[in-house]
């Protein structure tokens, strides 16, 4: 517990052993940590060092633990500054690379990371920098690299940052899948699932992203790719997966979960496609059916997004196809 202002696990037994008796001489003090003298006495010169611990006077031999209040406090304060030091060079070291960044040449659109642990790294790396969204597709057998769950969405998570997920179905059959999925939905992430994702992407904050490179026989590689063309590609491609897909919701066991087939129209939105079909505007259906004119907006790009269609035309296309409509349209009143 104590491993985060310097002390292992042997120097941190050390000091409670010392705390718990008051004082003891290194023979006392090794027996009762079951360790050899001259480790006992290592541990305890480590530990006066940190101001923890100091030999008694007038007493040769003997040691006492000074007073955790004060002692560790001390420590846990220097701690802090040094984080606060640290915080401000990355913010620093921030500033000096967006600004580097702001007319960035064609090169420095691209990394190339390769190597299993080195594109690891820079999955996580990518995930724990967003402060706002990360998107993420995410293949069967994943190896966790821009996968759900995991210390990166707790923390992620924990920052109030928003998750939407795309899984392939072949991720449910898996037990480390569905933990993952579980952990991932429990942390109130958004998780939709589809039959396959044509590779697994990750996005964050819609202005960088990573997606590899190589098969799995190959040497592991992946492209990072910053604000640029093909960056808005990756996140096209993102955004029609997500709509396809279908949600996935926490089951009545805590470790299940279940798909949710997508939501259909209302009878109010079967109305305003019926309307707008017949050749009315948004304002004319709105006065037709009482309504606010970004009430039928909303509900009209609603039911947009629900189809996955970019125009009007596509969607009464949609809407004849999943005989949302009949042929015979009702007529306004005059």
């Amino acid at each position: 517990m104590l491993a985060a202002i310097g002390l292992d696990e042997t120097h941190e037994s050390a000091y409670r052993a010392l705390v718990s008796v008051g004082a003891a001489d290194v023979p006392g003090l090794a027996r009762r940590l079951a360790l050899g003298e001259p480790e006992t006495e290592r541990a305890l010169r480590r530990l006066e060092r940190h101001g923890l611990a100091a030999q008694a006077s007038g007493r040769a031999g003997r040691w006492v633990a000074a007073p955790p209040g004060a002692a560790l406090g001390a420590l846990l304060t220097q701690q802090r500054h040094e984080l606060d030091r640290a915080e401000l060079a990355a913010k620093v070291l921030a500033e000096e690379y967006r600004a580097r960044a702001v007319e960035p040449s064609v090169h420095d659109l691209l990394e190339v990371v390769t190597g299993a642990a080195a594109v690891s790294q820079r999955f996580l790396q990518v995930r724990l920098g967003a402060s706002r969204e990360v998107c993420a597709l995410v293949s069967g057998g994943s190896d966790g690299t821009g996968g759900i769950g995991g210390g990166a969405g707790e923390q992620a998570g924990g920052r109030g940052v928003a998750h939407r997920v795309v899984v392939e179905r072949a991720v449910l059959d898996t037990p480390l899948g569905l933990g993952g999925l579980s952990a991932a939905l429990g942390r109130e992430e958004r998780v939709r699932v589809v039959d396959r994702v044509p590779t697994k992407l990750l996005i964050a904050d819609g202005a960088l992203a990573i997606v590899p490179l190589t098969s799995r026989t190959a040497e592991p590689a992946a492209l990072v790719v910053h604000a640029s063309g093909l960056l808005a590609s990756l996140t096209g491609l993102f955004e029609a997966v997500w709509r396809e897909a279908l949600p996935l919701r926490l089951g009545e066991g805590a470790d299940t979960v279940r798909e949710e087939a997508p939501e259909g129209p209302d009878a109010t939105d079967l109305e305003i496609l019926s309307l707008l079909l017949a050749g009315l505007t948004d304002a004319s259906v709105a006065k037709q059916l009482d309504l606010g004119l970004r009430t039928v907006q909303r509900r009209v790009k609603r039911l947009m997004e629900l189809t996955g269609v970019t125009t009007r035309l596509q969607l009464g296309w949609h809407a004849y196809e999943r005989e949302w409509v009949a042929r015979r349209v009702r007529v306004p009143q005059v």
